[in-house]
């Protein structure tokens, strides 16, 4: 056989991204949620989505909303489509205190700073405190949009359990010990104390003293994420955090929930010296957060009643957690257990034990229904047996349809262990996931 001429080249095998080997080391914890892989699917119409927590705004006054936009333009247009502060419109920041006050908060709006959603505080502040190896101390299960920004800047999260009142004290305490005897530097305890997404569970007041007096006591920051507290169902916002103690918190809050998510405003009230640096951070992403959307905010705040319009928003939400609640009730089979949450947007339900949430998925897509994966709110792999079932923005029908679809693929799963036997292994969360949790 005769050998190739030396002038015919070599195939190179091929690379698809050519950039890989340039690529900063941090970039290695950029990866793609579980719930934004789902929206493609969940998306689309004859899909009934239980996974996504968009917030449902149907009920908002859009004639109000509309008239105070074309107001400002007509008014005050320039100033609005130019750049701003950096740190947000003082007008804004004001009535920002005037919210956080229905929480017992009493705060200035010098040291509020306006940001791109809550989402992005949670970047700037651990931009500004985290370097590459600090622990950051998380519930379990945790926010997956928290968790994405704790990985992409190389910290270590630990978790600590929770339970049907919330974060259980002694796991933090033992969570900060083992941390600590590790030689590790725990930056802050990252918490959402009312409503929590994914659980649904809420911090008990009791808890909320012992937590903030157990961070005190060791020295770590907490970074409260409150975007639901004001969403309770039966009863007046519970006291933040931040109202027990101004020293040792960063409190994170956000109009996209309680008004609109197109805005992106969301807020950090920081004590002063922090309030500084997360000013230069937020310069130096973004120069100033967008100056339209936060008049045409405080615009809606100034004109509308916001208070009457929240209450709607929570009578609604009321109305899709009953006919969640009533559903699984109706529909799951018996071994199935779910929280019964009291505000907020999320249900988090436990399978039997074998039923692994997200090898099921795809089954339950093709049955077009969508959950997310307890996965996807842990950082160690744990969570299989849960899953996360949002009814914020379907209809009762939907969501009534949603379920029934679901626990007819529950259904198979289960016949199919009765058959085979459990053949998978399974790693199983911890806290909300164990069989002892106060559930239904």
């Amino acid at each position: 056989m005769e050998s190739l001429p030396s002038s015919v080249p070599t195939r190179q095998p091929s690379v698809l991204d050519p950039y890989v080997d340039r690529y900063a080391a941090r970039t290695a914890g950029m990866t793609a949620s579980e719930i934004r892989a789902l929206f493609a699917v969940a998306s689309r119409p004859e899909v009934v989505s239980l996974a996504g927590g968009m917030p449902n705004i149907s009920g908002l006054p859009l004639d109000v909303v509309g008239g105070a936009i074309a107001d400002l333009v007509a008014t005050d247009g320039p100033t609005a489509m130019q750049y701003g502060s950096g740190q947000g419109v003082p007008e804004l920041r004001e009535q920002i205190c005037d919210v956080m006050r229905l929480e017992g908060i009493a705060a200035h709006a010098d040291d509020v700073v306006v940001t791109v959603g809550s989402q992005q505080a949670v970047d700037l502040v651990t931009r500004v405190f985290c370097d590459p190896g600090d622990v950051v101390i998380c519930e379990a299960p945790s926010y997956v949009g928290a968790l994405g920004v704790f990985k992409g800047y190389q910290c270590e999260v630990v978790h600590a359990d929770m339970d049907a009142d919330g974060l259980v004290p002694q796991a933090l305490r033992d969570a900060i010990r083992a941390t600590k005897a590790a030689g590790k530097t725990i930056k802050f305890l990252y918490t959402i104390p009312n409503f929590h997404n994914p659980a649904g569970v809420t911090l008990s007041v009791e808890r909320r003293h012992e937590i903030v007096e157990i961070c005190a006591e060791e020295g770590i920051l907490i970074l409260e994420d409150n975007p639901y507290g004001l969403l309770g169902f039966d009863r007046d916002p519970l006291p933040a955090m931040r109202s027990l103690q101004s020293d040792n918190i960063i409190y994170l809050g956000s109009f996209s929930k309680t008004f609109a998510p197109g805005f992106r405003v969301g807020w950090a009230l920081a004590p002063h010296s922090v309030r500084e640096k997360l000013v230069l951070a937020q310069e130096s992403a973004t120069l100033c957060p967008p100056q339209f959307s936060q008049m045409a905010i405080s615009a809606y705040l100034s004109v509308h009643d916001w208070q009457g319009q929240i209450k709607q928003f929570r009578e609604m939400y009321r109305e899709r957690r009953d006919a969640m609640i009533g559903a699984l009730s109706d529909m799951m089979p018996a071994s199935v257990r779910w929280n019964v949450p009291d505000g907020g947007f999320y249900v988090w339900l436990t399978l039997p034990p074998g039923v692994n949430a997200k090898a099921m998925l795809p089954r339950a897509v093709t049955a077009r229904v969508a959950y997310v994966p307890g996965t996807a709110f842990f950082a160690d792999g744990f969570g299989s047996s849960s899953m996360r079932l949002s009814y914020c923005y379907p209809t009762p029908e939907r969501i009534r349809e949603g379920v029934r679809r679901l626990a007819g693929v529950i259904e198979a799963e289960l016949e199919l262990l009765d058959t085979f036997g459990d053949t998978r292994e399974l790693r199983l969360g911890a806290g909300l996931d164990n069989p002892g949790t106060d559930v239904h």
